[in-house]
């Protein structure tokens, strides 16, 4: 059993889904027993009833089980029961969602003619102004008091009409009242949905599902454990709506959102999940679907030994403490593998789809941000000089055969062939090892060797937690080696394997475990054609854990009815000037909504405040307000510049 203080799911070892009470939305229930269910989110405006209704059966033939629509006044609240109506008139049944923000008045008129309405609890009753306020604990106490006055109606009508509701916070939209006695933390967003939970605790209302959503995936997981521990400590049991919220586009807004929701599947925590892309909804479907299936016989994966008290403290980031091997481990960030072991090095062309670029002519290196460290050739030899950065690994067998053993490092495969082999190098060995090699008394003998760095491999269909546990051990039994972990994806297409690294490798990384990924898949990635995708995506999950930062940040809303501009046209033009910004993080949102709060998380802002009219930000600070659309991203470069965090691109 998991230790109770700690405890936030069923088991860390044994795959089991946690056991939430069921809600109908509509006539499709969730949570219980039921499987996993999707929905995506409308991007047109609600009150164009056509364009909402096909887009909303383009989304529902994707796959989804629920459609929300947004309703940020009255006037779109009366309009879901066209679109309802319309839907069903077309066949549709599929229930529908009211995402209510600002306005109680609309949230209680789409209760009553939708199946289940959003509410954000930062900003259902309170404004945010950025205040820090201070309170007595009578003066908090009347807060709430005011809360539960104007919260109350929705519940009554949602109990009346049968309505589901979803108490949804956002990172980015904490109340200021939140924010003064919490902090910006995972607790803060727990505690906000806990004050309006408890009303409708109150009341005897539980058709209700829970989500704790942040551009962060280290914060929204951490968020939803604690969300489920308190949860426990209060006798409730209610269903979560996972996601993770402005995570972009294309494949970085993937890699961010498997890593989120990823990490919490692995756990079986999640009864309904959204992946917010900003791109068009349907596209959001697929991506959804393929990181709930993979759980689908999760539960029949071989035994992980089991364990008692879980050494690290899974509400609160702390890496695991290593010493350093030549650059391996210690306070370093995590290193990049490139596994080059099939075919080889051929020429300085290969390289240039790991980072780096050799100009014959000037006999120069250009190197870029997201280069890889560490080379491994296996059996193969060496044909070009490298740049002085990168370190060259061979299996054992072929470096021992080399003349000048300085020029590389060897990869043992397992403890026991390093224990007794004659030849080792003394400043750095990489050692292939697995969950059985722990319990071996040879690799007792080998552990706080300081030349020794582990390659942590696992061919267990629940490999992170079996991984995870690895690491549980590490930590027990105080061993400081530097961990690389490798995984390999075989038989998948390429988007399943990304997400599936994603996952794997950020539940790892969430949680300060692991100081290099090494990522493999014969059969999906592991072509020279696809090296950049590899590369790619190990930079990118080592970002999405904001464990390495090698590239410009985008936090990007998935769009919806009430954004004021074309968020994929946007978002690409901001790309395209700004994705040189290493470290630098932009936030791009359609609308007020979540807007402001999303600055706090970024260095920079760009959010729409009227139709062609922008409002640009520094962190939280409105910098100019409501210029022109047309003349907008180059004013925000004008304020990255004045700033001195720009620099010039330099192509590679």
């Amino acid at each position: 059993m998991i230790e109770s203080l700690k405890k936030y799911c069923n088991s860390l070892t044994q795959y089991s889904r946690y056991k939430t009470r069921e809600v109908y939305v509509g006539d499709i229930p969730l949570g219980g027993n039921n499987p996993i269910r999707i929905q995506s989110m409308t991007t047109t405006d609600t009150m164009n009833t056509i364009a909402t209704v096909e887009q909303s059966i383009r989304i529902i033939k994707a796959g989804c089980d629920y459609v929300r629509i947004t309703a940020p006044s009255i006037n779109e609240a009366q309009n879901l029961q066209n679109i309802k109506n319309e839907l069903r008139k077309r066949g549709y049944k599929t229930p529908l969602i009211a995402d209510i923000h600002f306005t109680p008045n609309a949230a209680e008129l789409a209760a009553r003619i939708v199946e289940k309405v959003r509410i954000n609890p930062g900003n259902y009753v309170d404004k945010k102004k950025f205040q820090t306020l201070e309170y007595t604990d009578a003066e908090y106490k009347a807060e709430i008091e005011r809360i539960r006055e104007k919260f109350s109606p929705l519940v009554k009508i949602c109990k009346e009409y049968g309505t589901a509701m979803r108490i949804g916070t956002n990172h980015g939209s904490l109340s200021d009242r939140i924010m003064s006695r919490y902090g910006d933390t995972p607790l803060g967003m727990v505690e906000s949905a806990l004050e309006f939970l408890r009303i409708c605790k109150d009341l005897n209302y539980h058709n209700i599902v829970l989500s704790m959503k942040s551009s962060n995936p280290q914060v929204m997981v951490q968020a939803y454990r604690l969300l489920i521990k308190k949860m426990e400590e209060e006798g409730m049991n209610y269903p979560l709506h996972l996601g993770v919220t402005e995570a972009g586009d294309g494949k970085d807004g993937r890699i961010k959102s498997a890593v989120g929701i990823g990490t919490l599947l692995e756990d079986g925590i999640g009864d309904t999940i959204r992946v917010s892309l900003t791109e068009d909804p349907e596209f959001e479907v697929p991506v959804a679907i393929a990181l709930a299936k993979r759980y689908k016989e999760r539960e029949n994966h071989t035994p992980i030994i089991s364990i008692g008290e879980q050494p690290n403290d899974p509400f609160n980031y702390s890496r695991r403490e290593t010493f350093e091997v030549a650059g391996i481990g210690g306070t370093t960030v995590p290193k990049v593998i490139a596994d080059f072991s099939e075919e080889g090095i051929v020429d300085y062309a290969d390289l240039k789809h790991v980072g780096y670029l050799y100009d014959s002519i000037a006999d120069k290196w250009n190197m870029s941000d997201q280069a890889s460290d560490i080379l491994y050739i296996g059996k193969h030899d060496l044909p070009v000089e490298l740049h002085g950065s990168l370190k060259v690994v061979y299996n054992f067998e072929k470096w021992i055969s080399l003349e000048d053993k300085s020029k590389g490092f060897p990869l043992f495969a397992g403890s026991e062939k390093y224990l007794n082999s004659a030849q080792k190098s003394f400043l750095l060995n990489f050692v292939e090892i697995n969950i059985y090699d722990l319990f071996q008394n040879t690799f007792d003998k080998i552990v706080n060797d300081s030349a020794v760095v582990f390659v942590l491999t696992t061919n267990n269909i629940h490999g992170m937690a079996e991984q995870r546990r690895v690491f549980f051990e590490l930590m027990n039994r105080n061993v400081k080696n530097p961990v690389i972990v490798k995984r390999n994806y075989n038989n998948v297409s390429q988007e399943e394997c990304l997400l599936y690294s994603s996952t794997d490798f950020g539940a790892l990384l969430i949680d300060g475990f692991g100081d290099g990924v090494w990522l493999t898949g014969k059969d999906s990635l592991d072509k020279s054609c696809d090296r950049p995708l590899i590369n790619r995506i190990n930079f990118g999950v080592l970002q999405a854990c904001r464990s390495r930062i090698s590239k410009t940040e985008y936090i990007a809303c998935p769009s919806c009815g009430r954004t004021l501009f074309d968020l994929v046209d946007v978002t690409n033009k901001i790309r395209s000037r700004t994705q040189h910004l290493k470290g630098i993080k932009i936030a791009i949102m359609g609308c007020i909504v979540n807007g402001p709060g999303e600055m706090a998380d970024a260095d920079y802002g760009y959010v729409g405040s009227g139709l062609g009219k922008i409002t640009l930000y520094r962190s939280k600070e409105v910098i100019k307000r409501n210029i022109s659309s047309d003349n907008a991203l180059d004013e925000l470069i004008e304020i990255i510049k004045k700033d001195g965090n720009w620099i010039d691109s330099v192509e590679i």
